[in-house]
């Protein structure tokens, strides 16, 4: 069947954007309830669910999350057409950001970045490590490491700790077995850089590197955030989880942290426009006072 329902796009796009339907309405200037009814009518006729209702908070299902980012997309390119056609002009600049924090810390901050500085285009790239081509296609980066990025100007934008987690069946197991050897035995979800932060990670927990043989990567940080609760493995990650593990479908499986873990704003030119400043300025002064 057709989908027909574009004008709810828009509509989604700000409740994805903000994760809440009380902000979005008044970004819109809708009521609340209209905003509620075009989110139950879009989903009725995509036939899935775009949000989990946790309590008073809105989080986008894994359908959602890629919709959005599909959606997000397009309108981006269509105003920026719209804008090319008018004859304006906006600061444009781009940021590529591992997926799972673009969703989870970057995008339900941003109204504040574009209410000091009003027509700034911005485009959110899906970037999983700094050897991705598109890293010389965007104006800075964010991702995730535990040292400094040789060859580029960085710095720590949040520290986050990351632990082993895994989900409710495989954190059993890890009691049964004990860490040392449930983690010989279970596969280990490696990111782009491969083991590098299971091998960190190790080292700090005094435990020799002897994983299972069977091997998992995911570069994807929604993809393997979903691979851990779907019992594929277990997965070292921080406290943008905290909302699967209160939620039960997550568990920290140790104590151990990797404490120099973080997230690293990369700047990739070497002379940023005025809106790329802008946006490291806002992004550190968010780094400071980081809240999950």
């Amino acid at each position: 069947m057709k989908f027909r329902s574009y004008d709810s796009l828009r509509i989604f796009d700000a409740v994805a954007r903000t994760q809440s339907m009380t902000i979005a309405s008044q970004d819109l200037n809708l009521s609340k309830g209209s905003i509620s009814y075009q989110i139950n009518k879009l989903e009725m006729e995509l036939g899935f669910v775009l949000f989990d209702r946790l309590n008073a908070r809105l989080q986008l299902t894994d359908a959602g999350l890629r919709l959005w980012h599909a959606s997000h997309n397009a309108l981006t390119q269509i105003d920026r057409e719209i804008d090319d056609l008018r004859g304006t002009k906006l600061g444009s600049l781009s940021i590529g950001a591992l997926t799972y924090f673009s969703s989870r810390w970057l995008s339900p901050k941003l109204m504040s970045f574009f209410e000091k500085n009003p027509g700034v285009n911005l485009r959110i790239d899906s970037i999983n490590s700094i050897d991705d081509p598109k890293i010389k296609e965007v104006d800075l980066a964010i991702l995730w490491g535990f040292e400094e990025w040789k060859g580029y100007d960085s710095r720590l934008l949040i520290n986050l700790p990351a632990v082993p987690i895994g989900n409710p069946s495989l954190a059993n197991k890890v009691e049964s077995l004990g860490v040392s050897n449930a983690l010989k035995t279970i596969p280990l979800l490696g990111d782009s850089s491969g083991d590098i932060g299971w091998r960190a990670w190790h080292k700090v927990a005094g435990l020799p590197y002897e994983p299972n043989k069977s091997s998992l990567t995911i570069p994807d940080s929604n993809s393997r955030v979903q691979a851990v609760i779907n019992g594929q493995g277990i997965g070292l990650w921080d406290d943008l989880v905290t909302p699967e593990i209160e939620t039960g479908k997550l568990k920290k499986l140790s104590e151990v942290k990797l404490e120099n873990a973080g997230y690293h704003l990369i700047i990739t030119q070497s002379n940023p426009s005025i809106h790329v400043q802008a946006m490291i300025d806002w992004l550190i002064d968010q780094g400071n006072s980081a809240s999950i």
